[in-house]
């Protein structure tokens, strides 16, 4: 009878393992997913080379300028990606006398295209 009773309780307790494994497994899947927005320094990083231009520049932007947009129009895939990197821009933008023409232009003139505004007043509850 001891060895009956040994085996019921092992199974039961690996059962239990298993499933707090698999809701353990679960949560972080979920809390993985709900945290992917980018983040605003990495936004800064990207449009960095491009400040100079936007403020006071002419004609078309420096390579480094469109690499930086390049890199950051492929990194904002989510619309949670597009909403916090707009939120980034938009507070960012208020620092900076930024040109508005050459802010609109610089996705076409760096050949991409991305959702996002350069702007202090761009709507960032419309980005999705």
């Amino acid at each position: 009878m001891q060895n009956s009773n040994t085996s019921y309780f092992l199974s039961v307790t690996m059962k239990s393992v298993s499933i707090a494994f698999c809701v353990f497994v679960l949560l972080v899947l979920v809390t993985s997913n709900s945290e992917a927005a980018i983040s605003c320094s990495d936004v800064i990083k990207d449009l960095k080379p491009c400040v100079s231009y936007l403020v006071s520049g002419s004609g078309q932007p420096p390579s480094q300028c469109c690499t930086g947009a390049k890199s950051l129009a492929s990194a904002v895939s989510t619309s949670e990606d597009k909403t916090a990197a707009c939120n980034c821009i938009k507070s960012t933008a208020k620092s900076f006398k930024i040109n508005s023409q050459l802010a609109k232009s610089l996705p076409g003139n760096c050949g991409i295209n991305i959702p996002i505004s350069i702007s202090p007043d761009a709507d960032c509850s419309k980005i999705g």
